[in-house]
């Protein structure tokens, strides 16, 4: 039977099962709101509650979407909030005390809304979205930390390991994610056309383009093929990397910079290309962004044209 119980200054339910004491949040301090949701919360029916329905979802997604293994991570910090609940037990204050919880463990909106995202779409796909009220954090303003060509090539001479100087130099010649980099195979690097196919399959993949090779890159690559022993273009001991954070940091430090992540490669990448006046078509092509518009929303304040025209007029 499960009964209320105050818990660090909330109302949960708690009951116990298989000789465990079980807790959940009511996300509450009025004990008139907790009561009423306790009665909501003991109306289960069988498969009617949101671990169901993620399950489900996970189920079909395993082995068709290159996004499973964020999905599962996105659940598995999501689960202890909102396993439990059903889709109509979904509302704005289990949200902001969702986003409250996260940012304390220093997490940041954008992963917040992601989380949130991948919540939303498992209910949408599993007909129930209808029944949750959502309430997402406010979209955080565009990265503005990039680095300029010098600190880049600070960046590569301070990696102490092959395959870290080798990631760097991809993310940051192909303009390509983390993940599209650590994926990358052999089998798509095209010496001939000097071009690389950041895409897996012919399905479409986000931020997945076909780009062509810099001199340094392409020679970068021929010596690490002669030594490759897999399939792999960024390997380590003949396996694929799947993470360089701790490398990538150790590296940024040593090269004396701060606040660099893997994706300020791509940001880099294409801060440069628009300050050297590349065409914004040509430079969403690059990034594999399906709108140029996107592109200038982010990135056309690099531009050396930028509002000239605007401020002419004040002249």
């Amino acid at each position: 039977m499960r009964r209320l119980k105050l818990y660090r200054g909330k109302w949960c339910a708690v009951w116990r099962e298989n000789g465990t004491t079980r807790r959940h949040s009511l996300h509450t301090t009025d004990r008139g709101t907790a009561e009423r949701r306790l009665k909501d919360l003991k109306v289960e029916r069988p498969g009617d509650t949101i671990a169901d329905a993620v399950t489900s979802y996970l189920a079909e997604k395993k082995g068709r979407a290159r996004s499973y293994q964020p999905m599962q991570s996105a659940w598995k910090v999501l689960e202890p909030e909102f396993g439990a609940l059903r889709p109509d037990q979904v509302n704005r204050d289990a949200c902001r005390d969702y986003a409250k919880k996260r940012r304390k463990s220093g997490v940041g909106d954008g992963t917040i809304i992601k989380e949130l995202g991948f919540l939303k779409a498992a209910l949408n796909w599993a007909g129930k979205g209808r029944d949750a009220v959502w309430d997402f954090p406010s979209t955080p303003p565009p990265r503005e930390r990039y680095l300029t060509k010098a600190e880049v090539n600070r960046l590569i001479d301070a990696a102490e390991l092959p395959h870290v100087k080798l990631f760097i130099l991809l993310a940051y010649s192909t303009a390509a994610r983390a993940s599209a980099v650590a994926e990358l195979t052999w089998d798509r690097v095209d010496f001939d056309k000097r071009q690389i196919r950041l895409a897996k399959g012919e399905g479409r993949r986000k931020g997945r383009a076909t780009v062509p090779m810099t001199e340094r890159l392409s020679t970068a690559l021929r010596e690490a093929q002669e030594a490759r022993t897999c399939e792999y273009v960024v390997e380590w001991g003949g396996r694929p990397v799947g993470s360089v954070k701790r490398a990538f940091s150790r590296a940024v430090e040593l090269a004396g910079l701060k606040d660099v992540t893997p994706h300020v490669l791509r940001h880099s990448a294409a801060v440069h290309m628009v300050e050297a006046g590349i065409s914004f078509p040509e430079v969403a092509q690059f990034l594999g962004h399906t709108n140029p518009s996107v592109t200038f929303k982010v990135y056309g304040r690099f531009s050396p044209t930028h509002l000239r025209t605007a401020a002419a007029a004040l002249e």
